[in-house]
């Protein structure tokens, strides 16, 4: 080995096939004795043998490895192995040169107790729950009427009969996708989620059941792994759990959008009741037509209501009314403007009268006189009020209740 790790490995170097086989048999051996965890399938056993072959799948992949194992072993065994079974078995790898094949040397086989596989599923549910898987805000509703559904379940199985019968029943025209897959063993896991992606692909699919009838805790266990779990959580289309009968809960029922109880109970919950719908839609109708009637009725009785008022019996009543409202409003302006008129004129009188006993022509019918001088130079006559303003031989103009007097002052005297 020393001498082939030293040997640069080239095209003109080329290891033999017996060099490559021995390099590869002294790294696997080189592992030593491990356990490993899976589902026992293709059990290959007679009492003759001395050795007997068996293969272990991975219970969420399709990944599988061949065991070899004393037919001891597997006869000592406390209860008979058959396919399914979960074990651990503990083994060292085997790299055999001759074939160049791989095998795990089996030394011990312990089937995994049912206590011990459902502690694990529990475990499983506590640690989605904490992750939210389980919240009600991301459960998707269901469509109404949906135009395609999609069926994940057991080829030629109750469940499938069940599902496609109840839903054409319910809705003779509903389109059924079917995908059978295997329903138990290690084979079903990998399957289901490969059939939940292409139908989640499909446009035309608006929900998803996965289905199976009853079973034992065993058989629904692929409805427990992680991974399943995590295919349904990222699925853009509504997923419907429909696994065993009620008393059974795998981790599936809480992850989907909806449990069904049954696969029976699954269509009904998916698809619509024509029957159902059609007297909904009668009764519908039904209480449509009345309340229009009702309404129809409301409004003829509202408009009786309102032609039977005056204001629409006559419609020139208020306009009749309001004429004899302004018609009056007329009458009191002109009486009061009337009456003001009156009043005022009255008073002028007074004024009239008053002004004609102050005023200087009813002082000059009395006998006197206004005397004015007339300036030399032309100018306006003033009134005289004092004899220095008249001198001899100033012209004077004298004005009396009648006419006026024009004369020539004589002579001016202060008074005594």
């Amino acid at each position: 080995m020393a001498e082939a790790r030293s040997t640069k490995n080239t095209a003109d170097t080329a290891w033999p096939v017996s060099q490559l086989n021995s390099v590869v048999k002294s790294y696997i051996e080189r592992m030593g004795y491990i356990w490993v965890e899976g589902q026992l399938t293709q059990i290959n056993v007679k009492p003759s043998w001395k050795l007997s072959y068996l293969t272990l799948r991975d219970t969420e992949q399709e990944k599988s490895v061949s065991l070899t194992c004393p037919t001891n072993i597997i006869a000592n065994a406390p209860t008979p192995l058959k396919d399914g079974d979960r074990v651990v078995v503990l083994g060292r790898p085997q790299y055999y040169e001759g074939r160049g094949s791989f095998s795990l040397w089996v030394s011990e086989i312990r089937q995994v107790g049912l206590g011990q596989l459902l502690a694990r599923v529990e475990m499983l549910r506590q640690q989605l729950a904490q992750e939210g898987l389980f919240d009600a805000s991301r459960k998707r509703p269901l469509p109404f009427l949906p135009k395609t559904v999609g069926l994940i379940t057991g080829r030629g199985s109750a469940a499938e009969r069940d599902v496609l019968a109840v839903a054409q029943a319910r809705w003779p025209e509903v389109n059924v996708r079917v995908i059978n897959t295997a329903v138990q063993g290690a084979t079903a896991v990998p399957q289901v989620i490969d059939a939940l992606q292409r139908l989640d692909a499909d446009p035309e699919v608006d929900v998803i059941i996965i289905t199976r009838g009853g079973g034992s805790v065993e058989d629904l266990l692929p409805f427990s792994e992680e991974s399943l779990q995590r295919a349904v959580a990222a699925a853009q289309t509504p997923v419907v759990s429909a696994i065993g009968h009620e008393p059974d809960n795998p981790v599936l029922d809480n992850v989907a959008d909806l449990r069904a109880a049954t696969p029976t109970d699954a269509a009904k919950k998916v698809v619509p009741d024509v029957v159902t719908e059609r007297e909904r839609l009668r009764e519908a109708r039904s209480r449509m037509a009345g309340s229009l009637r009702g309404w129809v009725d409301r409004e003829r009785r509202n408009l009786q209501s309102l032609r039977s008022r005056p204001v629409l019996a006559d419609p020139l009543t208020p306009i009749t009314r309001r004429r004899d409202e302004l018609d009056r409003a007329r009458t009191l302006i002109r009486r009061d403007i009337s009456h003001l008129l009156e009043k005022e004129t009255s008073r002028i009188s007074g004024l009239r009268s008053q002004v004609s006993t102050l005023g200087p022509a009813a002082t000059l019918e009395r006998g006197y006189a206004v005397v004015q001088v007339l300036p030399r130079d032309g100018g306006d006559p003033e009134v005289v009020t004092s004899y220095t303003q008249a001198p001899p031989g100033s012209q004077l103009r004298i004005r009396v209740g009648d006419g006026s007097i024009t004369a020539a002052g004589m002579a001016a005297t202060p008074a005594d």
